[in-house]
């Protein structure tokens, strides 16, 4: 008898709604008419919040090519270890063994940064979660904005140096070139935007929904039919410009208010999955320590890599959402990770 596919994004929404519902993994097993070990092993690795690794079988690297990595590892300061390995024909090897054979050549730091939770947080990140748990996340738009510079993050751009290599020296500023500001969403497999705030404005609460206001309404949201507004739940984070009053009654008058206007838990970057889609774009525009001369041109750079966002990358973000709430909930609102 054939092996059975995967579970759907469909019934993987049904499960967390079945379970919100008190409903036991073999009672979710015989509604939806699947094993009971597929429906257990769900609920396991959501909770882990990540996927079962499947090991691959590993390839051999001869010396010859040892001593290509080598030398595209000094021609490629920064680079990735994926880079390294592309650039002179190598494929199939796991990430694991390529950074096990650059450790030998090569040095890398990353450093990580977590939001500050404290008990109050926590206990408001679970009670979002509970709240939310029956909710249909492909009507929900998640918005953010980005802050894009000429130079990259602050320390951000790192990779592999030869021992015996000097880190190249990054393009100085006196002024630091300033940044742009860039707004967008996403909902189920679309992006809406990326629309660019106009240098010089700061946001507060009106220049916020002026700006919603020339972009996102003007130029997509009433192109949208009503049944696709009446159903539509609207997502912003608790930046002042955003949860004033004044930008509540705002959205309010458009039709965005109570049900239709997600509230939004402290400290919770980790549940937004338009973070995930601002690494792409970052890891796209600063790859290598790329650095830009002006504010167009970064700009450009941006709105090319959020056109090589395909519809499948957007459609994974926004269907985590399940797994992200059961990870909050499993974590008793601790951070759970991107």
């Amino acid at each position: 008898m054939g092996q059975k596919k995967d579970l759907t994004g469909s019934e993987k929404s049904k499960i967390v709604r079945y379970l919100a519902e008190g409903c036991s993994s073999l009672k979710i097993a015989k509604l939806l008419k699947r094993d009971h070990r597929t429906i257990k092993r769900f609920i396991q690795n959501s909770q882990q919040g990540r996927k079962k690794r499947v090991e691959k079988p590993r390839r051999k690297i001869t010396a010859h090519e040892l001593r290509k990595v080598k030398r595209a590892a000094a021609k490629m300061p920064l680079a990735t270890s994926l880079a390294i390995f592309q650039s002179c024909n190598i494929t199939g090897v796991p990430k694991r063994t390529r950074c096990t054979i650059l450790r030998d050549m090569a040095k890398v730091r990353k450093a990580e940064r977590r939001p500050p939770l404290n008990k109050t947080h926590k206990l408001k990140r679970q009670d979002w979660a509970k709240k939310y748990l029956k909710t249909e996340f492909s009507k929900v738009l998640w918005t953010d904005e980005m802050r894009v510079s000429l130079d990259g993050p602050d320390g951000w751009a790192r990779g592999w140096i030869g021992k015996r290599q000097r880190a190249p020296v990054p393009l100085r500023r006196q002024q630091g070139g300033g940044g742009v500001l860039v707004w967008a969403g996403i909902i189920k497999d679309e992006l809406v935007g990326p629309f660019r705030v106009e240098d010089g404005v700061k946001l507060n609460s009106q220049s916020y929904c002026q700006f919603l206001e020339d972009t996102f309404f003007k130029q997509w949201y009433r192109k949208k039919s009503v049944s696709f507004k009446k159903n539509m739940i609207f997502m912003q984070d608790n930046a002042p410009s955003h949860a004033s009053k004044y930008s509540t009654a705002w959205l309010a008058r458009k039709g965005i208010k109570e049900e239709k206007l997600m509230t939004w838990p402290p400290c919770s970057p980790d549940l937004n999955p338009i973070e995930n889609l601002w690494s792409i774009i970052k890891c796209e525009i600063y790859k290598e320590g790329k650095q830009y001369t002006s504010l167009n041109s970064v700009w450009e750079a941006v709105v090319a890599a959020a056109r090589n966002v395909d519809g499948e990358q957007i459609k994974t973000l926004t269907e985590s959402m399940d797994g992200r709430l059961l990870s909050v909930l499993a974590k008793k609102g601790g951070y759970i990770g991107r």
